[in-house]
């Protein structure tokens, strides 16, 4: 996953809104969201090669996701990040207990940075430093630096999540659309994380278009404040073309027990 979006507590009646879009090599095998076998309370996609996730949330509120930090060079690390996402939702840890283990144990991944949240919090930390964090009540991004960090992608996503939040509302479409933004940032405007101009410049958009890799899913979450969720993730080919939708609507009783957003 290498952006999402993420509307805490920010609207009066929505008090959750997440636009994500998972960046990947299109080898790597995945199956797309889906209630688990192993806990039915888990709705999410799945990694084939290591059995983890990117994103996924519980009938409960619990959710999680996590993105990878880009490095100019890339080692190798015996466990896959999407197995901490997996893990949270599938236990019962606090989420604050669950990612100050996760940190202490950061060396045997690859950098990441992992959201995990129930509805009443929602907590950010990466094994690249900076802490454990909550997320005050607003719109956040994150993408392969730290969270809300100035990047091209994450900038323009902010405002157009705030900007649908501020008209209409989070409408799945809407959202979308937002997610499948393919313009490329200006050379001034571009991180530098030790990739090199050119590709610094191809993975700038908030949408990749690539064959070997890109965008290949593009979730929506929107849950309101009676507790209404719904998920829809759409699928995409290495010519940015959709080939899949799946859609979940649900209840998350816990959402609608919370206090009204001012």
């Amino acid at each position: 996953m290498c952006l999402i979006l993420v509307a805490h507590r920010a609207h009066p009646r929505w008090p959750l809104v997440i636009a994500a879009n998972r960046d990947e090599f299109r080898d790597r095998p995945a199956a797309p969201a889906a209630w688990w076998r192993e806990d039915a309370r888990v709705l999410a996609g799945r990694d084939l090669a290591a059995g983890g996730t990117w994103l996924g949330v519980r009938r409960d509120g619990r959710w999680a996701a996590v993105t990878n930090v880009r490095e100019g060079r890339r080692g190798r690390h015996p466990r896959s990040r999407g197995e901490l996402v997996a893990r949270y939702l599938l236990g019962d840890a606090p989420p604050r207990a669950f990612l100050a283990e996760a940190l202490a144990g950061g060396a045997a991944y690859g950098g990441f940075n992992l959201l995990v949240a129930t509805p009443d919090e929602v907590l950010y930390g990466s094994n690249r430093g900076h802490g454990i964090h909550a997320l005050a009540p607003g719109v956040h991004g994150l993408s392969n630096g730290r969270l809300d960090a100035p990047w091209p992608k994450v900038r323009r996503g902010r405002e157009g999540l705030r900007a649908l939040l501020a008209g209409e509302g989070p409408r799945v479409e809407a959202l979308m659309a937002l997610l499948a933004d393919r313009r490329e940032a200006p050379p001034e405007a571009l991180p530098d994380t030790g990739v090199g101009p050119e590709r610094e410049r191809r993975l700038s958009p908030l949408f990749i278009v690539g064959a070997d890799y890109g965008t290949r899913c593009s979730t929506v979450l929107v849950v309101d404040r009676e507790g209404r969720a719904c998920l829809v993730e759409r699928t995409w080919d290495g010519r940015g073309e959709a080939v899949g939708e799946c859609r979940h609507e649900f209840e998350i009783p816990a959402f609608a027990a919370g206090e009204e957003v001012s």
